[in-house]
């Protein structure tokens, strides 16, 4: 199944950007991270990033980076995120399911082992926040024989023809564009330049673009989605988790 290629394109047809959810695993616990798995797509959202914990997250800001520590605290792994992925897919066939990760944890398990894993929890695409576009073909090759995709991250500074070059060789995938220089984490305001921009990417890629970081409200969302054809909320998401509430944007 091409569950991100078709996600996006039910978003489309129903005239609204996809909603991409990241969630930290493991924070509060895994038994509440499925919750809020089960809460969010009962909520609308199209795919689920599952975020591994990590020691050395980053990318990632205060509200993610305790999460993760929190995570790791009660010591889950990278098979306990997987697992929690099988769980999911049990429930929910048609959702998107990102793994979010660090290749660190990638390598450590080995690349067909992992690939191996993530193809029986069904995962449909890994994003490896620190892994570049020009060490990325030895993870792509255990990938594609699974049928899992790559989705590539594009930073505000990478150049046009660096973008069209991310998006190349890849299916059932989309482009994570980041909104903001540094790390995740809410903002009052994107930045002034960002619309023009995610119109310039567009015109490099037939991939679906989705923008993310830094993005925390539905007025935010709605303004990407002019632009872009879907949005990432992650740090608000796991804000409300930390605050004891239920979620959702």
């Amino acid at each position: 199944m091409k569950r991100i290629t078709e996600a996006f394109q039910k978003a489309r047809s129903e005239g609204r950007g996809a909603f991409i959810a990241y969630l930290t695993i493991g924070f509060p616990s895994i038994e509440a991270s499925e919750r809020a798995a089960d809460d969010l797509i009962a909520g609308g959202a199209d795919i689920i990033e599952l975020g591994v914990p990590f020691s050395d997250p980053f990318a990632d800001g205060g509200v993610i980076r305790k999460a993760a520590y929190e995570a790791l605290r009660q010591g889950v792994t990278l098979d306990d995120v997987l697992a929690t992925a099988k769980r999911l897919r049990a429930h929910h066939a048609s959702t998107g399911l990102v793994l979010f990760t660090y290749y660190n944890l990638v390598f450590s398990k080995g690349l067909e082992a992992f690939a191996d894993a993530a193809a029986d929890a069904d995962i449909d695409a890994v994003l490896c926040v620190d892994l570049p576009l020009e060490e990325r073909e030895e993870l792509l090759a255990a990938l594609r024989p699974r049928n899992i995709s790559f989705i590539p991250l594009i930073a505000p500074n990478t150049p046009m023809e660096r973008v069209a070059a991310s998006a190349q060789g890849l299916d059932n995938s989309f482009l994570y564009v980041i909104t903001v220089k540094g790390i995740t984490g809410e903002r009052k305001e994107l930045p002034p330049d960002l619309t023009g921009r995610l119109d310039e990417i567009r015109k490099c890629t037939s991939l679906p673009i989705a923008a993310g970081f830094g993005i925390s409200t539905r007025e935010q969302a709605k303004t990407v989605c002019a632009h872009a054809d879907g949005f990432v909320v992650g740090s608000a998401i796991v804000k409300r988790l930390a605050e004891g509430k239920k979620a959702e944007l």
